[in-house]
């Protein structure tokens, strides 16, 4: 028998949770649903939709080493959905980072960009 699964959070480590999140409701117009302490005397922030959301947690380590992790070490990227990619390419450009990899192959046209610790986002439209 098939259960319906889903991926309800994914959680990723960076060097500023507050800095990631405020990105994340700019660009996606999600919204925090939890913050609070976490392992490691580390901090936690949930940003997302009433779904799903990405946890995004750092520690002091983390926070002092403000790493650029290599793409692909283990994650390749973070696929977003949204209604319209122009607009948050545009939101991407005036948060300082930069667009890269546009393509348009069914099912969608898509664009690339890291974030400050160079982890990798991909954003979608099916539009």
């Amino acid at each position: 028998m098939m259960s319906n699964a889903r991926i309800e959070h994914v959680n990723i480590s960076v060097t500023d949770p507050e800095r990631s999140a405020a990105l994340m409701e700019q660009l996606f117009g999600w919204k925090i649903r939890w913050q609070g302490p976490a392992m490691g005397n580390g901090h936690t922030i949930h940003v997302g939709s009433d779904d799903d959301y990405l946890a995004l947690y750092t520690n002091p380590a983390i926070a002092a080493a403000d790493p650029a992790f290599e793409k692909g070490v283990p994650m390749n990227h973070v696929g977003v959905v949204v209604d319209d990619l122009d607009a948050v390419e545009a939101k991407v450009v005036a948060a300082g980072l930069e667009p890269f990899g546009h393509d348009d192959y069914e099912p969608g046209r898509r664009f690339y960009f890291f974030d400050w610790n160079h982890i990798e986002f991909e954003v979608v439209s099916y539009a």
